[in-house]
Parts: structure tokens; sequence; C-alpha cells
């Protein structure tokens, strides 16, 4: 399949308007129209009704497959225009917020960094695509196990930090006295979803056979502050790094003991770092 039809595919079924798609990739309608003809003509099937604007079963089956295809091939394009550009002076990471420790606070140049912080399912996209050099990701694991990442492109991954979990409750939660807390025991308590800032429910599940931890209130953000005032004004447990759990006014910090699991995080490149980013990452794996 040609990439640019493809593209264009995507684009007329995501704003459900040919006219929309055309201004928004600076074609004319017209050659829209002809991609979609071009595409459905090489595919032997209809992909959009055109009254209104929408996906047939088969337009539906091959956008499951258009965003990765899409995605591999603009980080083949990053990956090639890396090996040819000149060494940047400053560096580019993104992080999910749940990985910015204190050693990779410290970490960091004291100059030319711009740090994004993203959602960490965003982040493996961000290394392939060049968006950035460098990424943090992070998750639960058992002790020493690598984490599970998107195969969205070949990435090099290397361990940087383990520490311990906990789950934070409201200062008067019947649990807060507690000098331990199995995970299990709290699957059917109210829990906070916020997989951009905290530690994904998924996750938590598979921890747990699959079963359990229900939201009852879902945070879309990544602002790590927002997501411990909220667990603190009682409207859900949340499961984070001991470090970040710990001091949040209002709440208490109770360790998990099992299952014996880590807060992991790793680091994420798609070439090989040069430059800044080749010494901060040296530096985070000579910290793990």
């Amino acid at each position: 399949m040609d990439p640019h039809l493809l593209r264009t595919y995507v684009t007329v079924a995501r704003l459900a308007s040919f006219s929309e798609a055309a201004r928004e990739l600076g074609y004319t309608q017209s050659a829209v129209s002809q991609h979609i003809a071009a595409l459905e003509q090489d595919l032997g099937a209809p992909l959009l009704t055109r009254r209104p604007v929408a996906p047939t079963a088969a337009g539906e089956r091959l956008l499951e497959h258009a965003g990765p295809l899409l995605l591999r091939l603009d980080a083949a394009r990053a990956d090639v225009a890396r090996m040819a550009a000149a060494p940047q002076q400053g560096l580019t990471l993104a992080a999910a917020p749940t990985a910015l420790g204190a050693g990779v606070l410290a970490a960091l140049p004291p100059a030319g960094t711009t740090l994004r912080v993203l959602a960490r399912d965003e982040i493996p996209a961000a290394v392939a695509t060049g968006a950035v050099e460098l990424g943090l990701v992070d998750g639960l694991a058992a002790p020493s196990d690598p984490l599970r990442l998107p195969d969205v492109a070949p990435l090099t991954t290397r361990g940087v930090t383990e520490e311990p979990v906990s789950v934070l409750l409201p200062a008067g939660h019947p649990l807060a006295r507690r000098p331990a807390l199995r995970l299990g025991d709290l699957a059917d308590a109210r829990w906070l979803d916020a997989p951009g800032a905290g530690l994904p429910l998924a996750q938590l599940r598979a921890t747990d056979g699959g079963r359990g931890f229900r939201p009852s209130l879902r945070y879309d953000g990544t602002d790590l502050r927002t997501l411990t005032a909220l667990a603190a004004a009682g409207h859900g447990l949340a499961l984070l790094p001991a470090s970040a759990a710990a001091g949040v006014p209002g709440a208490v910090a109770v360790p998990v003991t099992e299952p014996r699991v880590v807060h992991r995080v790793e680091l994420v490149y798609a070439s090989a770092p040069r430059g800044a980013a080749a010494a901060l990452a040296d530096t985070l794996s000579g910290a793990s």
C-alpha cells in the first residue's frame, strides 16, 4: 500500500470529512477523493461510506493496522535522520511523572535539557519517531525483571532504578494504621484510575490474576501532585513508588509486601545516544 494514500485515508476517517481532511493535509478535495478511490481499488473493497463519511467494516479493520504501520514509517524516517544529523549540544527527554525520582532529577545536565512529561504509553512512540532522544518509562515488575513495552520500533532499554511501592490512603482510612498491606486484599477497594500519572490499574490487575481494582474516579492528567491530592481527599486509593507516596499532606503511605513487586524505571532510546544524551544515559545506568 502507498503510505501517502494510507495517511489520507486515516485522516478522512478521523475527521469524518473529505473537505476537512483536504484542508489539514494541504490537498484539494478532489485529490483526497482520488487517494481514497485508489486505495479502495488497490485493496478491492470499499473503505468509507460517503453520506455520512464513516469507515466500512473493511475500513475499520484497515484502521487497526494503519496506526502501527504509519508509526513504524515515521520511526524509520526519524532513525535515518538521527544518523545523518550533526550531534546536538542539548538533549530532549520524555518521562512519565513517577519516573522522575530524586536521583533522575539530580542527574539532569545543568543546561540545555528539554524535559517533556508524558503519559507512559506515549513515550516509546515519542522516542521511536525522534520527537525526543531519550525516554524514561516505568511500571510494576518483579525485582530485576524488565518492563514490557509496546512494539513500536526497535528500541533499546537500560534499567535505571527499582524501589518498593506503597498504597496511598487518606489519613482516616481504616487501613492507614497497618504496617503493610497485601495488594490482593485491596482488589475490591475504590481506586483512582490515573494511567498518565500513577501506576495503571491494568498493571495491578495483572499482579492479582486479572480481577478487581475498579476505578471510582478517572484522572487523565500527568500531574502527580493532583493525583496524590485526590487520594488524600478520599476519592480513591493510588499505588505509587514509595518515594512519591511519602509525605503527602492528609494521606498515609502503607508499603505493599505481597506480591513481591517493585517500581522499575528504564531508559529507552532508538539509536546509540550521543553528546549530552550519552552522558545522561551513562550516569543513569551507573546509578541503577
